[in-house]
Formats: structure tokens, sequence, C-alpha cells
């Protein structure tokens, strides 16, 4: 028999599905008995399936009755060792069928984590590699002014730097380092990081920006209105804090380039103009008599006497 011939025969009788184990397929009553047992009486249902786990190890199936479980079934599993009588019982187990009713994937508390979903009293960690955040400088590494430690390490810099330079060293006073720090806002333990300047930028700017409906049509953008109130650090070129009480945006970061229509410098309404009087007067209904009456008017009420001929032909 050749090697290919070999690895065939192995491979097709590794693959095929063995035939159930007749004795394990027919301890249906102990599948049944294991399965109330760990479940309870009443829950476990009729007898739906038998597959083959291997050599004389069969899973029998029993449909749940469980409120809230359905599709699941109860899988037992049972075995039988070779050229023994006994059928023996390995493990019971509540599983999912393929029309079973499952609980979504789980997520870790960091994913699910939304704005607005924190309370008084709960706390909040940050990761210590989380992307948002950098170390900053909090001057514990830095040796006191006064100690001998730091004059010698202060002078040796400026050893150092005239070495490296003709220029006059300017001297500097102990201290400035911090004092630097705290005016940039970079003496704490970490700081924002680039990565989280600039998400936290897209989010401002995809709530309070210039695409917004609102600043669509606005007279005109907050870079120009009193109740902006100027931030500081890198974000001052680009976002504000809104004071105007009236405003949508009150309290909140807004861009520089959004706008509503509660702009301090935003045109007056004009009062509507008052209509000009009417020339005539056609509120009232005059009454005019089709004839004059008698002695009223420049025409005589009588004729006159015969009229004399003129002489016109």
């Amino acid at each position: 028999m050749s090697a290919a011939t070999t690895t065939r025969s192995r491979t097709t009788r590794a693959t095929r599905t063995p035939v159930p184990d007749r004795l394990c397929a027919e301890a249906v009553d102990l599948a049944r008995s294991a399965a109330e047992e760990a479940a309870a009486p009443g829950v476990v249902g009729e007898h739906v399936g038998v597959v083959s786990e291997g050599d004389r190890v069969v899973t029998h199936y029993f449909e749940a009755k469980e409120p809230g479980y359905r599709g699941w079934r109860w899988a037992v599993t049972v075995a039988r060792a070779s050229r023994a009588k006994n059928v023996t019982l390995d493990e019971t187990v509540l599983l999912p069928g393929s029309d079973a009713l499952l609980a979504p994937e789980w997520v870790p508390w960091s994913e699910r984590l939304r704005p607005g979903d924190m309370g008084p009293g709960d706390l909040l960690p940050t990761e210590a590699e989380d992307l948002r955040l950098e170390p900053g400088w909090t001057g514990e590494d830095e040796p006191p002014p006064n100690s001998i430690v730091s004059e010698e390490l202060a002078e040796l810099a400026d050893a150092e730097d005239a070495e490296l330079t003709d220029r006059p060293v300017a001297a500097t006073s102990r201290g400035s380092i911090a004092s630097v720090a705290e005016e940039l806002g970079t003496r704490r333990a970490r700081v924002l990081s680039r990565y989280g300047l600039y998400e936290a930028a897209d989010r401002w700017d995809e709530a309070f920006g210039p695409k917004t409906p609102m600043a669509q049509a606005a007279p005109a953008t907050c870079v120009s209105c009193a109740f902006l109130i100027p931030m500081a650090g890198s974000l001052k070129q680009a976002f504000g804090v809104c004071a105007n009480e009236f405003g949508p945006a009150d309290g909140h970061v807004v861009s520089l380039a959004y706008g509503c229509g509660g702009h301090s410098e935003a045109a007056v309404m004009p009062k509507p103009v008052r209509p000009a009087d009417h020339a005539l007067d056609t509120m009232r209904v005059d009454a005019y008599a089709l004839r004059p009456e008698r002695g009223e008017g420049s025409v005589p009420a009588e004729p006159d006497g015969a009229s004399e001929d003129l002489g016109h032909s």
C-alpha cells in the first residue's frame, strides 16, 4: 500500500462521523434524570436528538422550557467503557440552539460608558497607557533649590553650556522651571496628549461648530461676539466658552466659527413701518340726495317768467 493511500484512509477515518453507540443511544431515561436533577422537574421537555461525540460517547438533547430560554436545549453526555454494558454519565449542560435567544455580546465597561453616564460618587479610572494622556512635569525629581546637589548640577550645566557656545550664559534663578510649568499648565502627573487634544477638538466642533444648522443661519460668528470667553492653551486659537444665558451653547465650548442668533452685535430688528394716513376717509359713508331740496342751492326752485327772445335764429 502506498503512502498516499495510507494518508487518504486515515483522513477519511478521521473526518467520518461515528455511528452512535447503541447502548448509549438507548440511555434516554438516564440522560433525562440527569437533566431534571440539574434543572428542575417539569422544565425538561421532549427528547429532540442524539449526536455521537466519539467511540461509545453520545450526547442526548432535550428541549428546555425555562422562561427566557427559548431555543435552548439540555445536553447530557453519556459514555460506555470498552466491552462494558453499563452506561455512565459524563456531564449535563444547558446549551443554545440554532434559533436560541442569546444575550448581546459582552462589551467592557470602558467601551459601554457614554457621556452623561457618571453620577455623584462614581469613579472613572483612566488606564496607564491612555492615548489621550502623556506624562507631565511635577518637579518630584528636581532637587531642592538650596541643596548641594542642585548647585553642583547648575555649575556643571553652566560649564557645559560655556563649552558649546561662545555666547554668555544667562543666569537663571532656581525654580524658574516650576514657574514656567505652572504657567503652561503642565505641572501635573499627566497632561493631555496631542491625540487627546485633537479628539476633544473634533467632538466640540461637531457639537458647536460651523457646520451645524444654527451656525449656518447665524448673523455672525462667535469670534466677534462679546459673550465669548477665551480659552487658555493651544485651543484658544479655535475655541472658547459661550456665556450667553439665552444662547443654545451657554456654558459649552464652542468653535470660533460657530454662531447663533444671540450674537452681541446682531442687527436690531427694525420696527414695523407705520402706514401713512389715508388721504380720503373711506371708512365713513356719506349720503348724497339725487336732487337738492327746496330753498337750497344756487338754482331757484321756481322757474322765472317768460324768457325774452334773444334774437338767436
